[in-house]
Parts: C-alpha cells; structure tokens; sequence
C-alpha cells in the first residue's frame, strides 16, 4: 500500500499527550511514510529535533512563528543554527507573517528577514505561515527565492490570483484539510485548481483542520489522505497519483529519502 508523507505536522502539542507514543508507531506502520515535525518556537524546534531524531522517517523544521517573536533572547537566532547541525533538521520554519490579529508587523518582519537570511546560510528551504498578509510576504519571498531560496507556503488559504503568483516564482504550496470543507473551501479549491502539480505538497498542520468526516476532532497524519482525495477531483487525477506527486515533491523540497 503507498504511503503518503506529511509536510506540517505538531505532534508535541499537548493534544496527543495521552496516546502519543502507540499513535506514531501506528501511523507508520500503517499509512504514513513520515512527516515534518515542524518547529515554532525555540522550545517546540527543540522538541521537532527531538522528536524526529527518535524516528527514521521523521524530520524537522526550526524556527519562530510570527505570533512568537516577541521578547526573543538575542542570541536565538544562534540556537537555531544550534539546532540545525542535526542531520534531521530539514528547513527552517514556520516562519512568515501574521496579520489576523494586531501584533507588531515592524517586529515580524525584522524576525521573517533574519530567519531567511538563516536559512540562505544553512542552505535550507523555508515553511512560510502567511495570515491575511500576502502582499508584504509576496514581496519579501520575491526578493529571496531570486537568491535561491526554496519556500512552501503552508496552510494556503489565498486565492486563485496569489497561488499563480507564487507559481510564478516557484514557491510551493501546500493544503491542510481545509479544502475538503463542506462550506467556505470554494477560495481555496479555486487556488488549488491554479498550483502546478509540481508545486503541491500535502500536510495536515495537525492536532489542527481535520478534513470531513473528522472535521472539528483530533487531526493525525493518517487523515491526510482525505485531503489528498479532494485534490485529486480537483485535480482530475486518482488519490495514489496526487499522493505520488506530492511525495516526490516533498522528496525534492526537503533534500530527503523515504
């Protein structure tokens, strides 16, 4: 049976602090190939380390969301570059900006900036959080991915016009059960209908956005199939063959073998 790969996960969340070492083993076991265990925090991209040096076909990203770069110690971004000297650290992120609530953009930025300039060094591709501000992230992800920087846009909720933006620099995007919603998906279809395929990854962002019919429960990498699903009748293609882009995509992006 194929397996998918899950680009965006948050399996330290204490949403699985109950059942979480029999969950993983099971899931990969059974219908997932591995994940991303994703960093936003100095203290969760220790734990991403962590967890993904516990498992063979887990990696994970590093980095600050932009809800969290407030009040950073001066020197965090050399503890992320700490963090980055184990073999499964795999990309820096998420990073990006985030514009929903009102928290200082100024900040987010200069955070944002430094992080890329980071990833530039290390040579590592970028996991953007981008909320209700794709002009300023297009903008600056415009100017970096001229300097060779690869970045996937995660969660996407723009639309169709944003989605062939970012194609036409090369970014990445990928979709969380969302798309699979019963209402309000339609912004988000549309966008979908606009990626290359050889731009489209698949994740969960879980414990968060399960798909129908597990919509407002507990989300595990296993359920990313029901989004893959939907991408395929978007798509016109079968769910193995959108599960078999997007694990090549993922291959690609972040430099590994699963």
């Amino acid at each position: 049976m194929m397996k998918l790969f899950d680009t965006h996960t948050h399996y330290d969340d204490y949403a699985y602090d109950e059942d979480r070492e029999e969950l993983i083993p099971r899931l990969l076991s059974e219908s997932v190939a591995g994940f991303i265990a994703a960093g936003c925090t100095l203290d969760r991209s220790e734990n991403a380390v962590k967890f993904a040096e516990k498992y063979p076909s887990v990696y994970a990203s590093i980095g600050i969301h932009p809800q969290d770069v407030y009040n950073l110690p001066r020197d965090y971004l050399q503890t992320l570059e700490h963090l980055a000297k184990s073999r499964k650290v795999k990309a820096v992120g998420e990073i990006g900006l985030e514009y929903y609530r009102e928290y200082d953009r100024v900040r987010q930025k200069k955070a944002f900036i430094e992080q890329l300039e980071m990833a530039q060094t290390l040579k590592l591709p970028v996991i953007i959080h981008s909320r209700e501000a794709f002009s300023d992230t297009y903008e600056i992800l415009l100017e970096y991915t001229t300097k060779g920087i690869k970045a996937v846009c995660h969660c996407f909720s723009e639309d169709a016009a944003a989605a062939r933006k970012l194609a036409e620099i090369g970014v990445f995007v990928s979709f969380t059960g969302v798309i699979a919603f019963e209402k309000k998906n339609e912004r988000v279809v549309d966008a979908c209908k606009n990626v290359p395929l050889e731009l489209l990854l698949l994740e969960t962002d879980c414990p968060y956005l399960a798909p129908p019919p597990f919509r407002g429960k507990r989300c595990d990498s296993g359920m990313a199939w029901y989004t893959a699903q939907k991408i395929a009748q978007i798509k016109k293609q079968t769910t193995d063959k959108i599960v078999e882009i997007c694990n090549n995509n993922a291959r690609k992006f972040f430099g590994i073998d699963f």
